[in-house]
């Protein structure tokens, strides 16, 4: 240990009194052979000060009074002397240390602003402070959880993963630094087989309020202090660069994000764009933006997905309830894990994969009860989720929500211009379908749905998705049934006042049973099955033209307040477009009815028995038609004249009408012929329903002159499967009772 300045001049001035009382005939003599001795030890070190105290000895005996006590004080001054430059010698190697390290720091602390991100960041802090740890190695270790995996070392290491044990540990349980000076005496030290390593330094890397690595220093030598020192504020630097590197990549992220919503057309390119922009800026190997659609949840877009297994997941869809996505969309908060082959409802096909690391975040938009679209992004290793990419991706999420609402809002304009346009090309029939399924893929919640048109004095069903139409088709509703469905009172359904229903809040299927029979509503239309339901009224001046009924299947919160904007956005437009559908198809039904009769007339009965046919082919209904021929109406008409022969015709129609049954459609073929279509009829049915309509005819007087009628019935498919062979079979059947005098041959 180097003795302290005092003492050591403390020494030197008793040597020279003790020169003095020794009593040298020349008192500065003893005190030259000092300063010689001294000069050799301090500069050359304690063996040639030794060996200079020995000769200066021989020398100072050629002097006469010399005293053995000369050589005591040559050889204590050269102890002194080599103290004090060992002690001076080891003062500057600890200097030109301290100052080379502190110059390496210093560069190091320049280079970190050059870095792009925080990857680069701590990639290259080992290669920087390489110098710092010569004989042993500095590296930078990332937590996973379970330990710890190597980011980067020099030089470098075999170990790529470690357990979060000895000094690593101890810094990241602690959240501090951590110096042993002697790490062989450490707890669950794992040394590398080729170094050396005696002293170990563990600094805790900080960003946004977390430890998100360690910066590992071993070497055989220990540290100073003021290294230590040194290192400790290089690592709260690289934390606060760290901090800055976080900010300037969520501002970076959230600027190229909304650049790219901007710039896409649809929603399939906006999930494509972020998600690429995503997988980029957080390293992360795949993702998907889902989006739920009643029972299943629809891959909107996906990137960084190869494997046929997830392919195939993609296209077919989530069903309700499995994997991650549908538990996001129930309770719109989002999940992290880095275990996900150990959660419950882990998709089969990403657990055998291997997939460990998920993030499934909501994309929320206001008024929402539940999370319409999901984002999903992650890769096969595992990695603990950082508070900043956590932070990141939730803001990510928020603008990401903002660009996927003015999109759809853009989507639902251009849906109802196509309805229009397509207005003009197709028929009422045709139309019907596209409205409703427009209004399913528009509407929030939908899965299912129906479309009641009022028409003939009640409202029925002319287009439904997700039940059977036909089936449907014999309920008709009358305005009281109606209004009890909706439940809100006439005026607010006058207004176009959307209501939603949850089967939380009342029972859905008994509400039906009160309107409609139980066995038609509970088969046809899955009453039983419905968890919630849209009831949008459809009002035109006054009068509401419709009911459209979008429903869930699935989930009783599936509609929310922003369900409802939707549909009264679809309100106002529908509303325009079915009135204009009904103004259109009066104009068509006058060019399809007989003016005299108010029946159809022929064109009318060959477009309504083709369509029927169609039908009758593609769900194996039977369907029945009947051509009757009045008998004596030519003389009715020659005696009496036209006018009472246009009002026999009008008591014909009249007769008829009461007698028809619901279902059948009556049409004057022309002059005194009349047709009726019996659809779902087979033969037997028919030919009673025709025989009602001769006796009803046959009690038709004018001035003593009576009306009857020869009727022709044929039948699909035993008389015929086209409509010419129909009508053929039956002609020939009206002609054949007409010339046997009978009322009907069938």
């Amino acid at each position: 240990m180097p003795l302290p300045y005092p003492v050591i001049a403390l020494g030197s001035l008793l040597l020279g009194l003790l020169a003095g009382v020794l009593g040298y005939p020349d008192p500065y003599i003893l005190p030259w052979f000092m300063i010689l001795t001294a000069s050799t030890a301090s500069v050359y070190g304690l063996p040639l000060g030794l060996l200079a105290a020995l000769l200066s000895t021989g020398l100072l005996l050629l002097f006469p009074g010399f005293h053995p006590m000369a050589l005591a004080i040559l050889l204590l001054s050269a102890w002194l002397a080599h103290a004090i430059g060992e002690s001076l010698r080891k003062a500057h190697r600890r200097a030109k240390a301290l100052a080379k390290s502190q110059r390496y720091l210093a560069e190091a602390l320049e280079a970190l602003p050059q870095a792009e991100n925080r990857h680069a960041l701590l990639q290259s802090l080992p290669e920087r402070l390489a110098a710092l740890g010569t004989g042993g190695h500095v590296g930078v270790w990332v937590p996973t959880g379970q330990g710890f995996r190597l980011l980067a070392s020099v030089p470098p290491l075999e170990l790529e993963e470690v357990p979060a044990t000895g000094v690593l540990g101890r810094a990241l349980r602690e959240g501090q630094p951590v110096h042993v000076p002697d790490v062989r005496k450490e707890p669950g030290y794992i040394a590398a087989p080729h170094l050396k390593v005696l002293s170990e330094l563990a600094l805790p890397l900080w960003e946004r309020g977390e430890v998100v690595a360690v910066l590992n220093l071993e070497r055989p030598h220990p540290f100073a202090p003021e290294e230590v020192e040194g290192l400790v504020r290089f690592a709260q630097a690289v934390s606060l660069e760290l901090d800055r590197l976080a900010d300037l990549e969520e501002r970076r992220l959230l600027a190229g994000l909304s650049e790219r919503l901007h710039s896409a057309r649809t929603l399939e390119e906006a999930g494509e764009k972020a998600l690429h922009l995503l997988l980029q800026t957080l390293g992360l190997e795949a993702g998907t933006l889902w989006q739920a659609q009643g029972g299943r949840m629809k891959a909107l877009a996906h990137h960084g997905v190869n494997e046929p297994s997830l392919l195939q997941v993609l296209e077919e869809g989530l069903p309700y309830g499995q994997g991650l996505a549908w538990k996001v969309y129930q309770t719109s908060s989002p999940l992290f894990t880095a275990r996900y082959t150990e959660e419950p409802g882990a998709i089969p096909p990403l657990k055998a994969l291997g997939w460990d690391t998920l993030a499934a975040l909501p994309i929320l938009t206001p008024g929402a009860p539940r999370s319409r679209w999901v984002l999903v992004v992650g890769e096969r290793a595992k990695r603990l989720w950082r508070k900043a990419e956590i932070e990141l991706l939730l803001m990510a999420c928020r603008t990401l929500g903002l660009g996927l609402e003015r999109l759809q809002e853009k989507a639902r304009h251009e849906a109802v211009n196509r309805l229009f346009l397509e207005f003009l090309e197709k028929p009422p029939e045709e139309l019907y379908p596209r409205v409703l399924e427009e209004a399913i893929r528009q509407v929030p919640g939908s899965e299912t749905g129906s479309l009641l048109v009022w028409e003939d004095g009640a409202y029925r069903y002319k287009a439904a998705m997700g039940y059977d139409l036909e089936g449907l088709r014999a309920v008709a509703f009358l305005q009281e049934d109606q209004l009890l469905w909706y439940g809100l009172g006439p005026h607010k359904a006058r207004q176009g006042e959307p209501r939603i229903l949850s089967q939380e809040e009342k029972p859905i299927a008994e509400i039906s049973h009160q309107t409609a029979p139980p066995e038609v509503i509970d088969t046809a239309g899955k009453a039983l099955e419905i968890k919630a339901n849209l009831c949008l009224p459809i009002p035109y001046k006054g009068e509401v033209l419709a009911y459209l009924n979008l429903d869930s299947l699935h989930d009783p919160k599936a509609f929310g307040q922003d369900s409802l904007e939707v549909a009264r956005f679809f309100a106002a437009p529908l509303a325009t477009l079915l009135h204009e559908v009904r103004a259109r198809k009066l104009l068509e039904e006058a060019a399809l009815t007989d003016p005299l009769t108010g029946l159809g007339n022929r064109r009318a009965f060959e477009r309504f028995l083709q369509e029927e046919l169609k039908r009758a082919e593609r769900y194996g209904h039977p369907l029945s038609l009947a051509v009757l021929d009045l008998r004596g109406f030519k003389a009715v008409n020659d005696r009496l004249g036209h006018a009472v022969g246009d009002l026999a015709l009008i008591r014909v129609a009249e007769v008829m009408e009461r007698e028809r049954r619901n279902g059948d459609r009556l049409f004057r073929w022309g002059g005194d012929e009349f047709a009726a279509i019996f659809p779902h009829t087979p033969k037997r049915g028919a030919v009673a329903a025709a025989l009602r309509y001769a006796k009803a005819i046959q009690g038709l007087c004018f001035d003593g002159l009576c009306l009857g009628v020869n009727i022709g019935v044929a039948s699909y498919p035993e008389d015929g499967t086209t409509q010419d062979e129909l009508l053929s079979a039956a002609d020939t059947r009206m002609y054949e009772a007409k010339a046997r005098g009978q009322v009907m041959v069938g």
